[in-house]
């Protein structure tokens, strides 16, 4: 069954911290809050949590369209082509922010992604994961927290995520109540950025 953490987003406990990215290291899922809704995420360098999570989500790995949570942009010349300037000012200007940017993958993807063209890129404005992936030392793919609730998308009390994702995950953090809405998606593989699924993230950045 899955430990239940408490960390504060104001001030993330470093015990807390190392202990969920001790698990991360050994191929864990685990599901932690972002300033968005509650995400499900692994090392994105462990292949074969990655296939947990796309098992989980009922998907083949090489067709599943997980995020990139990294802590700063300075993942993106690891896993992104080259990008314009007006490309990178708009990255700037919107990160960390509830957003979630595709842009062109590079050579550099993780064997697992290898096909992947695009690559959807996510900073969450919350301080617990991107503490996790700064001590991580990579990004965590993540994928959001669903609910079968016809009304409520998804859900935001953690002690019921908890209840749901207990024996399918490691680690459940504690990081307050979520929000409701996911994040904005906006496509800039084109000359036009392109808003794929409007969320919580403004538009007016664009």
């Amino acid at each position: 069954m899955a430990e239940f953490i408490k960390i504060y987003n104001e001030n993330p406990n470093p015990k807390e911290i190392l202990k969920v990215v001790a698990i991360l290291k050994k191929g864990g899922l685990i599901i932690y809050p972002t300033d968005t809704v509650y995400g499900l995420g692994c090392d994105i360098t462990n292949t074969k949590a990655l296939e947990k999570i796309a098992l989980i989500k009922g998907i083949k790995l090489d067709k599943a369209n997980f995020s990139f949570v990294c802590n700063d942009l300075s993942h993106l010349s690891e896993y992104v082509k080259q990008i314009d300037s007006p490309t990178f000012k708009l990255l700037k200007r919107a990160l960390p922010g509830p957003y979630t940017f595709i842009l062109p993958g590079s050579n550099n993807l993780p064997k697992a992604f290898k096909k992947k063209k695009t690559v959807g890129i996510r900073i969450p404005d919350n301080t617990i994961a991107r503490t996790l992936v700064e001590a991580l030392g990579n990004p965590i793919v993540s994928s959001s927290i669903r609910d079968d609730d016809d009304v409520l998308e998804y859900t935001t009390d953690p002690e019921l995520i908890f209840e749901k994702w207990k024996n399918l995950v490691d680690i459940v953090i504690d990081g307050g109540y979520g929000d409701n809405l996911a994040s904005t998606i906006i496509d800039l593989t084109d000359d036009i950025p392109e808003v794929i699924r409007e969320g919580k993230g403004s538009l007016d950045i664009l």
